[in-house]
């Protein structure tokens, strides 16, 4: 799968050191490894950019993009993704859509060995499910 990555958020990914590095789009649901937040109310509706030190099996499906980006998916977070599917910055936020419209206009990035590592002593986001 294709996902356009604006020059905006080229430009973030590259501030913040993160265009050469490896990094996951997940939907955020509760239902991944490396979900943030969820519950049946954020199916589809909240995803995350999840930074990775190296590569990991699960998530191996790559979302190619003419920035060069290494970046990459599950398969069942592709279910939740369409043509068209764009990442945009745009006031302080990070933004994904695809020609469905918009799939979430505040898309988080952390780092996966810190959310594992958070997981590993029960700590959620606040207001973590629904």
């Amino acid at each position: 799968m294709k996902i356009n990555m604006t020059d905006t958020m080229v430009k973030l990914l590259r501030d913040k050191q993160l265009s050469d590095k490896t990094l996951l789009l997940i939907t955020d649901d509760g239902g991944g490894k490396y979900s943030l937040q969820g519950g049946a109310c954020s199916i589809g509706a909240k995803f995350s950019l999840i930074i990775l030190d190296q590569s990991d099996p699960d998530y191996a499906i790559p979302l190619t993009n003419d920035a060069n980006v290494a970046l990459y998916t599950s398969a069942y977070d592709l279910n939740f993704l369409g043509d068209g599917l764009t990442m945009d910055y745009r006031s302080y936020s990070i933004s994904l859509k695809d020609n469905s419209g918009l799939l979430d206009g505040s898309v988080r990035i952390a780092k996966g060995a810190d959310v594992l590592a958070a997981f590993k002593k029960g700590i959620t986001v606040s207001g973590a499910t629904c």
